[in-house]
């Protein structure tokens, strides 16, 4: 029973430890800015390794919160290991003080092997000595004696019974687990993942459009509460990318370069594009991880330059099909060139529904392609368009096995009522049901409902914005009985191409299937 207890209080240290070290290192990162905080140094190591059905999986799981999910799935696993360490290493201290220096040194090899700066490791580093510190503080208090009274005392006479200072073992445990907590919580990761913002974001003051975009219709909005608005506000904006940490650039150095199968190679900067006759449109973005009825899609107001514009400058050479466009993290899109050269409206985008765009939502600039994935086409942090061929080259998604197109497919979801709401039926047992529905630069022509089993019904359709946003429509379902009931949506769009039925997952090119909501009726 002796050497149970040890073993659990061993394993309780090195937890304690690996707690303090991440919490430490995270309060040191927030409060000097540092580019070393663990925690995110890991979470983007582990990113590009990830297999893609597990990314597909957390995406489907937690949404626009897998990043958050990651940070903490980190914790777990290095808190975890820690406990390894100490109970492995209860009679063999030192041994259990080099593998958590070697834990906690980890993040500080990747960050310096990427460049880093070495002052960057200087989170880490603090947080090693502050976890080991707190580790011999516990093992001590897990050897020491006390009397009956709880005094502490030198073990071998008759008044004395050995056995650890409990209370000062809990107290001390506590106190780190709540560092760490509170550390995770207060520093570097907590300000990413409330979106902090950089005061460079401040500085760049946009010029009016060029083309402003046309006035939403007073029929586009219905009125029915629950439903999802018309234009998504920025902070509701999805997002989804490979980062955890979203860059901080500064707009007066940023540049854009339009390169590869080109005559004339062309580079502009940010003063240079706002001088040019930017546009405004309204425009819907779907992430191809967004699941049947999933919120992976809003619709927001862009400001920004035509590619088309850049490209016509650029003069693509014949044979080219495709423009590789490259992020500053890293990441890459393959957009089919005719996409890029015809009338829509894909932006090199600068503002966001009347403002810069944030950070998290690539500033200084970022693609918008309307019709199209934002795995194919919505590249935040801009900084280069390669003009090249499919059969050369591959994008970052692309090598992880999905498509390297990714037209927009119909769908539809209902939004109203919620997922098992109980609804008041009106008068003549009236039920109304709404939603939205898209198909990305074709527009939406119909939307069906059916209640349980029933025929389709045409639903109402708010007025449509233009072919490249979603759309709402809203449908009265009379005389439903008390029970529990399911509506089912599907639309068709201009072209007359139904909503495809078949449930299929989001690999290689997107998810399909009829969304449906299974509600009571009082």
């Amino acid at each position: 029973m002796l050497v149970e207890r040890r073993t659990l209080r061993g394993m309780i240290a090195g937890a304690v430890a690996a707690a303090v070290y991440f919490g430490s290192a995270e309060i040191i990162a927030g409060a000097f800015r540092a580019a070393g905080a663990p925690l995110l140094i890991l979470g983007q190591m582990i990113i590009p390794v990830v297999p893609t059905s597990v990314i597909k999986a957390a995406i489907a799981v937690f949404g626009t919160h897998d990043k958050v999910a990651l940070v903490i799935t980190i914790l777990v696993v290095g808190v975890m290991i820690g406990g390894l360490i100490g109970r492995r290493s209860i009679e063999r201290q030192l041994l259990a003080m080099v593998l958590l220096a070697g834990l906690g040194l980890l993040p500080v090899v990747l960050l310096l092997g990427s460049g880093g700066r070495p002052a960057d490791a200087l989170p880490a580093v603090c947080g090693i000595v502050l976890g080991i510190g707190t580790y011999l503080g516990l093992i001590r208090l897990g050897h020491v004696t006390t009397d009956s009274r709880g005094a502490p005392t030198h073990a071998g006479g008759d008044e004395t019974r050995p056995r650890p200072d409990r209370r000062a073992f809990v107290a001390l445990a506590g106190l780190g687990a709540g560092l760490g907590i509170a550390g995770v919580a207060l520093g570097r990761s907590a300000a990413v993942l409330a979106r902090s913002t950089s005061a460079t974001l401040t500085t760049l003051v946009l010029p009016a459009p060029a083309t402003s975009a046309p006035a939403i219709p007073a029929g586009a909005q219905l009125q029915v509460p629950g439903l999802a608005p018309l234009i998504t506000g920025t902070d509701d904006f999805y997002r989804i990318d490979t980062l955890l940490v979203p860059p901080v650039i500064d707009a007066s150095t940023w540049s854009l370069r339009i390169h590869g199968m080109v005559e004339n190679e062309v580079r502009i900067t940010m003063a240079e594009l706002l001088e040019l006759p930017i546009e405004e449109h309204h425009l819907s973005l779907t992430c191809v991880s967004n699941p049947v009825g999933g919120d992976l899609i809003g619709t927001a107001k862009w400001l920004g330059l035509p590619v088309r514009e850049l490209l016509a400058r650029a003069r693509p050479m014949p044979g080219a099909d495709m423009v590789l466009s490259h992020s500053d993290d890293g990441f890459s899109a393959s957009t089919p060139l005719e996409v890029l050269t015809d009338e829509r409206a894909a932006l090199v985008a600068v503002g966001m529904n009347d403002a810069p765009l944030p950070r998290e939502h690539g500033f200084p600039a970022r693609l918008v392609v309307p019709g199209l994935y934002g795995f194919v086409s919505a590249t935040k942090w801009v900084t280069e368009l390669e003009v090249t061929r499919f059969a050369d080259q591959q994008a970052y998604w692309t090598r992880r096995g999905w498509s390297s197109h990714g037209t927009v497919l119909v769908a539809s979801r209902v939004d109203v009522p919620r997922a098992g709401a109980r609804v008041r039926a009106g008068d003549g047992g009236r039920v109304v049901t709404a939603g939205m529905a898209w198909a990305q630069h074709t527009g939406i022509a119909e939307v069906q409902v059916r209640l349980d089993n029933g025929d389709w019904q045409s639903a109402q359709l708010g007025e449509e914005l233009n072919i490249d946003t979603w759309r709402q429509w809203r449908h009265e379902f009379d005389g439903v009985e008390p029970g529990t009931h399911t509506v089912t949506v599907r639309a068709t769009d201009a072209q007359g191409t139904v909503q495809i039925s078949e449930r299929r997952p989001a690999i290689p090119g997107s998810a399909t299937g009829l969304h449906d909501r299974r509600f009571s009726v009082e």
